[in-house]
């Protein structure tokens, strides 16, 4: 019962966290430029995360799984974006980025396809079936 309700409650703030960063992207100037630059990078990330090449981390970012050096600097940007997006919803919250940021994650597992990536919350890898 106890887990039913957690879950409630974790879905509960991440559907207000995402109709937050929908506010603040369709507001700030700064928001608009991020969901453009995330957006577009989009079917890159998807191909490395198809190709195992990438995994979505426990903490809401993009992590390189094979220490790839051309795949740095789009995990790099990824990251920078997400950090500035986690960090706006914090501060509307009154929470911190790290606390969004491990929220999205839990998201992101649920949203993601079969065969990628993710990071548990002990941090071992594993692969989504």
């Amino acid at each position: 019962m106890k887990k039913i309700r957690l879950i409630n409650l974790t879905v509960k703030f991440l559907s207000i966290c995402l109709l937050l960063f929908t506010a603040f992207a369709a507001h700030a100037g700064s928001g608009d430029e991020i969901r453009a630059r995330m957006k577009a990078r989009l079917p890159l990330l998807n191909k490395l995360k198809d190709a195992g090449v990438i995994g979505e981390n426990n903490k809401g970012y993009v992590a390189v799984r094979d220490n790839s050096a051309e795949t740095k600097g789009v995990v790099e940007a990824e990251n920078a974006d997400r950090k500035a997006v986690y960090t706006a919803i914090a501060k509307k919250n009154g929470t911190t980025a790290e606390l969004v940021g491990q929220r999205r994650a839990l998201q992101i597992v649920e949203t993601g396809k079969s065969g990628q990536w993710f990071q548990n919350a002990k941090g071992e890898w594993y692969q989504k079936e």
